[in-house]
């Protein structure tokens, strides 16, 4: 086993690339910066294995950062029955929110009731599973499920409709920044010696002789071609994972099957407050939420069965239909296609059980799948975001008792404080974007030029030169859809910081390419709602 060393938290992009090419060979090769990904190289390195991982776009790129935003214990898994996923979703919510303050915290929900029969039933069946929900939590719950009356919830979810309104639900769950949350993983992993690279994606697998022995990878940036050996190699791709075990052997069977989600954003005006609305049960059975999210409103999700996996999902008519005409329900004032700011996609890596109907996604488990396969190839996919830790913790677990490491540490994530983790927050996930996301690294914004510029929506001259500099962005899309998320809360003004922010980055990195135009036709794709009666189904909404 190599010695790892403790770096600064700063990713360093070059120094992690001559890692690459030096060390031989690491004890772990993780493929993929998502979740699960990120989550493996904090646990590897933190056990004292040397460890690298490489993503093949930018950290979250994928499914990673296109998530409701939730950290929950998963109220329709109680609804099946599946009360040790319960278990433990809602124990990993704890750490989520323990280790990383300014970027996960608790969030109240109102089920509204409407009519009799709503205040009557609703009340008593889902007032019911939530009081076991309460139960399930025990010390780590985050608040008591309570019933309100009328005056109650128009006073607690002001924005939801008051005709026939009965009363709600109150209960408690989280909400975190996704996108910043993973690359405060990458940072934590480098922070404990992982060599930790975005823009490399793995284009061979190496074999010794019947065995995965490493990868090659390349540099999207030189074009340079690095080989890569690792005494275990784990594909952490997500919904890509049968594209890196068909690199090894064509003929596997497919372990995932692709389910698209798509959020409209809004503003907040139609959901003002701290309060989320969730709908468990809308008429098709799916579950509805209208969620506050720095400083807009998240509408969302849908469960769609796809034949494709794209990597920026395209939004159908019928999923934007759902959304606005289940919010039209629930909301005094129905959102419109001209009222959405951002729409976004992300496709979930669902596990194929065998002889399934992959046209009811629904219904499938989103419970996580480790595989051996006889070369040595470690695969990981399904679960949730809320659950990362977790996977990452049986996947090294896996990867020792299979015999490709070796290590006597015991797994340590479980009250480990991500980097820039303060004590406590001190404002919500739920306020307009600024400084308090970079949590006790916050005062280093101050040291860096532009810290009093503001560009737009919180965004500093300084925050875009420390994701640069401390958080490995390299383009305009790395910076305004991850570092800070203005493509996702309003793709318009994304388009309009785009260039100033393309300076500033290549001030930063001289003689590279920031990726403008590209940004520019992507936030435009973000500008764009399906609609039924528009030239190529989509208007522009600006």
């Amino acid at each position: 086993m190599t010695e790892t060393r403790a770096d600064t938290a700063g990713l360093d992009r070059a120094s992690g690339l001559q890692r690459l090419r030096a060390t031989t060979p690491f004890d772990i090769l993780v493929i993929g910066g998502g979740a699960t990904g990120l989550g493996i190289a904090v646990d590897a390195a933190t056990r004292g294995l040397s460890t690298a991982l490489v993503e093949r776009d930018d950290f979250a790129k994928g499914t990673s950062s296109r998530a409701t935003k939730l950290v929950h214990g998963g109220v329709r898994y109680l609804a099946q029955g599946n009360v040790s996923l319960v278990r433990e979703a809602l124990r990993e919510r704890k750490a989520v929110l323990d280790n990383a303050p300014h970027l996960a915290q608790p969030l109240s929900f109102l089920m509204p009731a409407f009519g009799l029969k709503g205040r009557l039933w609703d009340k008593f069946f889902y007032g019911t599973g939530l009081k076991l929900y309460d139960v399930l939590a025990g010390s780590q719950g985050l608040g008591a499920t309570r019933l309100l009356n009328r005056t109650q919830t128009l006073a607690t979810l002001p924005g939801v409709r008051a005709d026939r309104l009965a009363g709600a639900i109150q209960y408690w769950d989280g909400q975190f920044d996704d996108a910043r949350f993973a690359v405060a993983l990458a940072r934590t992993a480098a922070s404990h010696g992982a060599t930790v690279v975005n823009h490399c994606p793995v284009v061979g697998l190496l074999h010794d002789g019947e065995r995965v022995s490493g990868a090659i990878v390349n540099d999207a940036e030189s074009g340079q071609r690095i080989t890569v050996q690792a005494r275990c190699v784990v594909n952490a791709t997500g919904v890509w994972v049968d594209e890196l075990r068909h690199m090894e052997d064509q003929h596997r069977q497919r372990m995932v099957t692709p389910s698209q989600g798509i959020h409209l954003v809004v503003d907040r005006e139609f959901l003002p407050g701290d309060n989320a609305l969730l709908v468990p049960k809308t008429d098709d059975g799916r579950v509805m939420f209208a969620v506050p999210w720095l400083g807009k409103v998240i509408l969302g999700t849908t469960d769609t069965p796809r034949d494709r996996i794209e990597v920026e999902p395209t939004p159908l008519v019928d999923e934007v239909a759902f959304i606005l005409g289940e919010a039209a329900k629930y909301l005094a004032r129905a959102p419109s296609v001209g009222d959405v700011r951002s729409i976004w996609g992300g496709v979930r890596p669902l596990v194929t059980p065998p002889n399934a109907d992959t046209s009811n996604t629904k219904s499938f488990s989103r419970e996580h799948v480790i595989v051996v396969d006889a070369s040595g190839l470690v695969t990981v996919t399904g679960g949730k975001w809320t659950t990362y830790r977790a996977m990452a913790e049986d996947v090294v677990d896996r990867c020792i008792d299979a015999g490709l490491v070796q290590t006597r540490t015991p797994c340590r994530t479980a009250t480990l404080p991500l980097v820039g983790a303060p004590s406590a927050a001190t404002t919500k996930i739920a306020d307009a974007p600024g400084a308090h996301l970079y949590g006790t690294d916050a005062d280093r914004l101050d040291d860096l030029p532009g810290h009093d510029r503001e560009l737009g929506m919180g965004l500093t001259e300084a925050m875009v030169r420390f994701a640069v500099r401390e958080e490995s962005a390299r383009t305009v899309e790395d910076v305004l859809a991850r570092r800070a998320r203005i493509l996702f809360l309003d793709a318009a003004m994304a388009g309009e910081l785009a260039p100033e922010v393309a300076q500033i980055i290549g001030d930063e990195l001289p003689g590279g390419d920031a990726g403008l135009q590209s940004f520019v036709e992507l936030s435009r794709r973000y500008l764009t709602v399906p609609t039924p009666d528009a030239a190529h189904s989509s208007i522009a909404m600006r």
